[in-house]
């Protein structure tokens, strides 16, 4: 884990991924004797950067996780996703799991204050907290509701041999998280 510090996050960026329409952003953190503050999301800014213009903002959720190790995924969700953190850090992985040429593909990040994503419908996306306390935010385009489809793939899949920081038997997942399926079965 690499120790998040505001000065490094002094320019806008984005790059794009080798799963098609994750991208990763760079914001701008401005520390002071008070501590920090970033524009998370500044619709006009980050689509000059790539974000999707249609990306409309219907629902913000926060995730608190208490304790180091939280892994929680990986849940392909039917809606975008803007993900970002407010305190700590988070080991994310993502997998595309739209029918496609990148079936499967994993990408993974470091993801703090400084450094966001975009996760378009149908990649599954999973993280693991690096830091006690630490707070996750996305910014979804669609309601959450309880018809709504899912696909899910399993924390511990051999084919994707994700490279979690802290190992899945040491961390704190549930039980459902447990039971997704491998992804030669989804």
């Amino acid at each position: 884990m690499s120790e998040f510090k505001p000065s490094n996050y002094q320019e806008l960026k984005s790059r794009k991924t080798d799963i098609d329409g994750l991208i990763e952003f760079d914001l701008v953190v401005n520390p002071d004797g008070r501590g920090w503050f970033k524009e998370n999301f500044q619709k006009q800014k980050l689509v000059d950067m790539g974000l999707p213009a249609d990306f409309e903002v219907v629902q913000n959720n926060i995730s608190y996780n208490e304790k180091t190790g939280v892994t929680r995924g990986i849940h392909a969700e039917p809606w975008d996703k803007y993900i970002s953190i407010a305190k700590g850090s988070v080991f994310a992985a993502i997998v595309d799991l739209r029918k496609g040429d990148n079936f499967g593909r994993l990408e993974t990040f470091t993801l703090n204050p400084g450094k966001t994503i975009y996760v378009p419908k149908g990649c599954g996306n999973a993280f693991q907290t690096l830091e006690p306390d630490t707070i996750y935010i996305y910014l979804v385009n669609a309601y959450w509701s309880p018809e709504a489809q899912y696909t899910f793939v399993n924390l511990a899949d051999k084919t994707l041999n994700i490279e979690w920081p802290i190992s899945l038997d040491k961390a704190k997942i549930s039980e459902k998280d447990l039971k997704h399926p491998r992804l030669k079965d989804i």
